[in-house]
């Protein structure tokens, strides 16, 4: 819940929990307890940020100390407030050149009242609610952004680790590289080079003692054994100097022109947002990932988050702290260690804490090279080749460098409004060209669109289409995936003239064969013979589908009406029913009718051509073209109840799904048969709740084909049926999933499935349909055929 959400005043009539007269004393409250996964997690996180947030106050050019009060008040206070339980905040990586510039222009006591000024106006925008909008900024634009942070502390960095000082701007550190190559100094590179050289074989330790040395995180271990190496060996190099807490200096009144300390405060806010709002959409996919977690952790409430970093930089600031952000190296190692709340984070900003009074000796033995090594580490890592990879496949790489060499040369702000400007050019760009044609070949007139169909080309494609004349045969093609209402509403009123005319129109794609007009959205891309390249969409989505309409207004203007009077008084339900057949129907000839005309009367011309034969059960809830996002003419479908295949025989058979099946396959020689079953299925309750004797009704009679499937669940010899790994829910479940396995067995009875199955022109396919999850599973060849897996990850039959 928002912390700017107004108080719920108490319902008087809502009965309270205290304590009741005459009733016995309530027991002893419960001690606060922490799991033991936390502790676990916590420790480990803590050896993660410890060294890291040294490092990146030394990038930064802040007091040392400065790391260690923003992990800590990251961990407590962002930990406790913000939205995403798991998520881990402290200084980041890549606030590090927007803290370091702001420290050489305006100096650390203005910078800190900044990070004040940055997490009121957090505040500001989580009471807003306006979280979410920061997710629309294009992810070239933010990986961009990191990649130029990412370059930057590197090359700073890098002056540290030849033993050198940084200067002031990128610029001026490339210049001074080659004087600073000259004059290396052998301590600090051996310090170095010693790091990174831990830091990189140590993930890579191979075998069981592997496994065991990588649970310690390598970042201790590579700062550690450098210091251990020049503490041992005696090595001069510069170390860690953390004055007393005494003279830490807090954070003062801002000083510097109002202008300047607008665009600071607008900075640190923009980069601490974006990043702790994506930083909690990462953490929420891996803790999806992790099987049991969901349940206890919550998704992120993006706007509590917001709330959450921007009191732990009001703390931070105030108490000589750097920038607060979600930091992804410290929760994905929390979410890696096991962690499964909030107690992680806050513990590991106790230990913070802990360490940053007790353990000052010790840490004060750690050389600057190796916290600078570190640093720049972490910042090569920031120049990602997978986000180049995935902006070069979206077409936005020319984004994504734009930004990268603004923030690099010009300041992270300046970047970022540089790289919003060239996403908004480019997808303008893409908007704007379209190219529009028009040939006669033999008679027929092609108008060809290539590119978005928006209003901005509804001109052209208007002269285009008005260079067809009357009565001719046309044939537009579409090669786009958008189409803007005003292009919908020009095509559409040019197709009903043209066709009134004496016309004739087909609407198609380049890939594909004759298309419908459909409402502006993405393209409908029809089912072609291949399904190589295929690029079908669902049908439209729907959502409260039965719309019913409310008793209190009825439609009396109707006789058939529900509320409406007939002769004979009031309606009674079949005349109710009767009424909402009628309206569905209306409905479909004003407004389904017109637009899927065309496509229905070239199957009809045609004949029905379909590849796959569905057989499912007849439960209201299966929506077979919805789930298996087909269309008219693509699927043969059988449904009956408990979507049994009976084996053939004159005695045990049932001559309406054998005839189905031999048709399917022999005349309309369809390449796949899916015998489809899903959660809480009526039939296999039924079966279940069978008991012996009794009258034997039409119902009892059919589920007799069902029995060899409850044998085959009760055989102990046959390995049972798992769902994406796990076991069933329960009993239900797990024969709805041994009835599928069994009915392909019954399928392979038939003669001419058998026939085609040897011939190799038929493949059979089991699925599962959890309702519920709204979610369907194929059963794949792993463990014999015996697991159902998500689609995503198993897309091979049996």
């Amino acid at each position: 819940m928002s912390a700017c959400a107004p108080i719920r005043a108490t319902d008087p009539s809502r009965p309270q929990s205290g304590h009741q007269a005459h009733s016995p004393p309530p027991g002893p409250r419960r001690s606060f307890r922490i799991a033991g996964a936390d502790v676990s997690a916590a420790v480990a996180v803590f050896l993660i940020a410890l060294p890291l947030s040294l490092g990146i106050a030394l990038a930064t050019g802040a007091p040392l100390q400065a790391g260690l009060v923003a992990a800590g008040v990251g961990g407590l206070v962002a930990g406790r407030i913000g939205g995403c339980p798991l998520q881990v905040s402290g200084p980041a990586a890549g606030l590090t050149v927007v803290t370091a510039d702001l420290i050489h222009r305006y100096g650390w006591r203005t910078t800190c009242a900044v990070t004040v000024l940055a997490g009121l106006a957090q505040l500001f925008l989580g009471c807003l609610g306006v979280a979410r909008t920061a997710l629309a900024v294009s992810p070239a634009i933010v990986h961009g952004m990191l990649a130029g942070i990412g370059v930057t502390i590197a090359v700073a960095q890098l002056h540290i680790v030849l033993g050198g000082t940084p200067q002031s701007s990128v610029l001026a550190n490339l210049r001074a590289l080659p004087a600073q190559l000259a004059n290396l100094h052998p301590a600090a590179v051996t310090v170095s080079v010693l790091t990174l050289t831990l830091l990189l074989l140590w993930p890579r330790i191979p075998g069981r003692a592997g496994r065991l040395l990588r649970r310690i995180p390598a970042a201790l271990v590579a700062v550690a054994g450098a210091t251990a190496a020049a503490s041992l060996s005696g090595i001069g190099v510069p170390k860690v100097d953390l004055p007393s807490w005494s003279s830490h200096a807090l954070a003062g009144l801002p000083e510097g022109p109002a202008l300047g300390l607008t665009a600071a405060v607008l900075t640190t806010t923009l980069v601490c947002s974006v990043q702790s709002l994506l930083g909690a959409v990462a953490v929420d996919k891996l803790v999806a990932a992790r099987p049991g977690l969901t349940a206890r952790v919550k998704r992120a409430d993006l706007d509590r988050e917001l709330l959450g970093q921007g009191a732990a930089n009001i703390v931070s600031g105030t108490l000589g702290g750097l920038p607060v952000a979600g930091v992804a190296v410290r929760s994905s190692a929390n979410v890696n260690a096991g962690a499964v709340s909030r107690n992680s984070t806050m513990l590991h900003g106790v230990l913070v804490v802990i360490a940053a009074l007790l353990m000052v000796p010790l840490l004060e033995l750690i050389p600057l090279a190796s916290l600078a090594a570190l640093v720049m580490a972490v910042g090569i890592q920031m120049v990602s080749l997978h986000h180049i990879r995935t902006v070069t496949r979206h077409r936005e790489v020319l984004v994504y460098a734009v930004t990268t060499l603004a923030v690099v040369f010009l300041g992270v702000l300046a970047g970022v409004m540089l790289g919003i400007a060239v996403a908004v050019a480019v997808a303008m760009h893409r908007l704007a060209r379209t190219r529009i044609t028009h040939e006669e070949k033999e008679g027929v007139h092609h108008v060809q669109v290539r590119g978005q169909l928006t209003f901005l080309a509804v001109p052209r494609l208007s002269r285009a289409l008005h260079l067809v004349p009357q009565g001719a045969h046309a044939v537009v093609e579409l090669d786009g995936s958008f189409m803007d209402h005003a292009a919908y509403e020009s095509l559409q009123d040019w197709q009903n003239t043209h066709t009134a005319q004496g016309g004739s129109a087909e609407l198609t794609g380049r890939r594909t064969g004759t298309r419908t007009l459909t409402e502006p959205a993405p393209l409908h891309e029809e089912h072609g013979e291949s399904s190589v390249g295929c690029r079908c969409r669902p049908w439209t989505p729907w959502r409260n589908h039965q719309c019913e309409r409310p008793q209190s207004a009825p439609d009396t203007d109707h006789p058939g009406a529900p509320g409406a009077t007939g002769p004979g008084g009031p309606l009674g339900p079949g005349d109710r029913s009767g009424h909402q057949l009628a309206r569905g129907i209306s409905a479909f000839q004003r407004n389904t009718a017109p637009l899927v005309r065309g496509e229905l009367a070239r199957l009809a011309r045609e004949g029905q051509r379909p590849s796959q034969l569905f057989l499912t059960c007849a439960d209201s809830r299966l929506v077979t073209s919805m789930i298996t996002s087909s269309g008219p003419g693509d699927l043969f479908v059988v449904r009956n109840v408990g979507n049994l295949v009976p084996l053939p025989g004159e005695e045990s058979g049932d001559d309406s799904v054998a005839a189905a099946i031999e048709y399917a396959v022999d005349v309309l020689q369809v390449r796949s048969i899916t015998v489809c079953g899903h959660s809480g299925c009526g039939a296999m309750q039924a079966l279940l709740d069978a008991e012996p004797g009794g009258a034997r009704t039409p119902l009892k009679r059919w589920l007799r084909h069902g029995l060899p499937s409850l044998e085959r669940m009760a055989d102990k010899s046959r390995p049972w049926a798992r769902l994406a790994g796990r076991t069933p829910a329960d009993a239900v479940e797990q024969l709805c999933l041994t009835n599928v396995v069994q009915q392909l067995e019954h399928l392979r009875a038939h003669e001419s499935v058998s026939r085609a199955l040897r011939d190799g022109a038929l493949e059979l396919h089991g699925m599962y349909f959890h309702v519920g999850e709204a979610q369907a599973y194929l059963l794949t060849e792993a463990d014999g055929g015996k697991v159902f897996d998500h689609v995503e990850a198993a897309d091979r039959a049996v």
